[in-house]
């Protein structure tokens, strides 16, 4: 196996590559032990480094958030758990950043000095890095699927408001079969898909005030759904 067939990353519907990993949390099996649940794995370059930090400050701050969205953090460095361990305690006992410190993380991070994980995700990009890993992003749904992917550069820190956003979104598509538009925030319309046939678009666009959907053309509608439902449905899940 080259270089290049060990770093190829899998794809968006794919089945979520199967391992098992020591982690600060314990022994893990992803992704069958998050079956039911989304779960967010996530790699960064390596401990003691000040952007990761920032990150992980970040996760750490959020993780409720993310649990209450039914959705596990997993992360990754090709560190040891020892050093996983030290630095994590870094965090906690002396790191206070932007009003957030006594960061205590609860979710594993994956020991991964093989890089056998970080390579069956295509997280060991060689022009990159050869030995670390970039800041990847793989959202796994309930049954294991890929469901979105974001790649980020060693010297990029993360926007976490956009990374929530988007476990939001492709939730709301998946609850109420609908698709979100650019720049889409709960509460902000979303895209009705376009029927099958011209005798169901005509029928729709002139039901369209009926019904709360306003139709730009034939193939574009939208339709309000209400930040209360959606926080009701997707946002309070647990």
């Amino acid at each position: 196996m080259d270089n290049q067939e060990m770093n190829l990353m899998p794809r968006i519907g794919d089945k979520a590559p199967e391992f098992e990993a020591n982690t600060t949390q314990g022994k893990i099996s992803f992704p069958g032990d998050y079956k039911g649940k989304w779960a967010i794995l996530f790699s960064h370059p390596a401990d003691f480094t000040p952007v990761c930090t920032s990150e992980f400050i970040t996760f750490g701050s959020l993780a409720k958030d993310f649990e209450e969205l039914n959705c596990q953090l997993v992360g990754l460095s090709v560190d040891g758990n020892s050093s996983h361990i030290a630095w994590l305690r870094t965090i906690k006992e002396r790191i206070d950043w932007k009003g957030h410190k006594g960061i205590d993380i609860q979710f594993p991070l994956i020991d991964d000095i093989s890089m056998n994980v970080a390579k069956k995700y295509g997280m060991i990009q060689p022009a990159e890095s050869e030995t670390k890993a970039v800041r990847a992003v793989f959202y796994v749904d309930p049954k294991g699927i890929i469901r979105a992917i974001v790649y980020y550069p060693l010297s990029l820190g993360r926007n976490f408001d956009e990374l929530k956003r988007v476990l939001i979104a492709l939730q709301t598509a998946d609850e109420f079969s609908v698709a979100t538009p650019a720049d889409w925030r709960p509460g902000d319309d979303v895209i009705v898909p376009a029927p099958g046939t011209m005798k169901a678009v005509s029928e729709r666009v002139a039901k369209q005030a009926e019904n709360g959907m306003k139709c730009y053309d034939w193939f574009f509608c939208t339709k309000p759904i209400a930040k209360e439902e959606i926080e009701k449905k997707v946002m309070k899940k647990g």
